[in-house]
């Protein structure tokens, strides 16, 4: 008789600030491995190869961040020793003091790793992962939101926001998925490695997932954030949103500070991240996408509206900065807002 293989156990971290929707859709797509594509073709009843567990720091019951009511299975001291190691996305804000929050969870997943375990993060989940030290030089990816905050605390790893999943680390035990339902592509890479690529793509017919969705990078918001701290580059960034379409819009910015040149451009990119020109930049393109979204205008109209008179360097600004050409943009985007508008309707 053959011996039926245990199963792979998968610890889904659940942590006070998880949302729901990431955490159980990991647990569903791991459960239904197997046994749903044989139930749907009325096969034999299959149990899935994976045993999803969620696990948290004492077992005790919670509500979630958006408001579920989650009970663990497991605490991290009673928890089998998991094959994977799994954080999803935790509702913080980007730059959010995190203090001690998450350093027994950080404590944890070294534990797990140190033992043979693949870690992976689903989103904003690297903000946990990245706390545990295994990511300094290696690549990673995170929400686009996170990123520019994670780069600047974590300056010895290399953060990707353009990617939607990253497979690094040593023997490749480190996954990370990017913004969104990025954590699709997760959750396939999972079942891939541990059960074969083909459960993986049934497990992604079943459930509509698409594996070739476009990169974050055109989904992100160029300008996000909010206003700097700074009141004096506050009063520029209100300034820049009002008037990108100045022929000297930096120029103008400088005169508006009433700062030296170069304490303007120093302060501006501490309280930004950005230079201000690049700054100035996004705004163009987050109004230029709006207007791709929106409206059946020329590109180059388009381009001559937000502030660029040459539409060749719109276009190659815009595909280096989106990830996608304008007109690539707007059959994407276009189309989806013009299905809401009438799904609204």
């Amino acid at each position: 008789m053959r011996a039926v293989a245990e199963p792979i156990t998968v610890a889904l971290l659940a942590l006070p600030d998880v949302t729901a929707g990431t955490l159980y859709g990991f647990h569903d797509a791991l459960s239904g491995a197997r046994r749903d594509w044989t139930m749907l073709h009325g096969g034999q009843p299959a149990a899935s190869p994976f045993r999803p567990l969620l696990v948290s720091a004492d077992g005790a019951a919670f509500t979630a961040a958006n408001g579920v009511r989650i009970t663990p299975d497991a605490s991290f001291a009673g928890c089998p020793h998991p094959a994977v190691a799994v954080v999803a996305d935790v509702q913080v804000f980007p730059g959010e003091p995190l203090d001690a929050r998450y350093d027994a969870a950080a404590d944890w997943l070294r534990r797990c790793h140190a033992q043979g375990a693949l870690l992976a993060s689903a989103c904003s989940g690297a903000v946990v992962l990245a706390r545990t030290g295994l990511l300094d030089g290696l690549d990673a990816t995170s929400h686009w939101a996170y990123c520019d905050h994670l780069r600047r605390t974590y300056p010895a790893t290399r953060w990707h926001p353009d990617r939607g999943l990253v497979v690094t680390g040593e023997d490749q035990r480190v996954l990370m998925a990017g913004s969104g339902v990025s954590w699709h592509l997760l959750v396939l890479a999972l079942i891939a490695r541990f059960a074969g690529p083909e459960e993986a793509m049934r497990v992604a017919r079943i459930n509509l997932m698409d594996i070739n969705a476009a990169s974050p990078q055109a989904y992100a918001s160029l300008t996000h954030g909010s206003q700097a701290a700074d009141p004096v580059i506050a009063r520029c960034q209100q300034w820049a949103s009002l008037n990108y379409t100045h022929e000297s819009p930096v120029a103008q910015m400088l005169a508006l500070s009433q700062l030296a040149e170069r304490t303007f451009k120093r302060r501006f990119a501490l309280a930004t991240g950005m230079a201000p020109l690049e700054y100035v930049h996004h705004v163009r393109l987050e109004e230029a996408k709006a207007m791709l979204e929106s409206g059946a205008l020329p590109v180059e109209a388009i381009a001559m509206d937000v502030g660029y008179s040459d539409a060749s360097f719109f276009s190659r600004l815009f595909r280096r900065k989106v990830g996608l050409s304008p007109a690539q943009y707007r059959q994407r985007f276009g189309r989806l807002s013009r299905e809401l508008s009438g799904l609204s309707g």
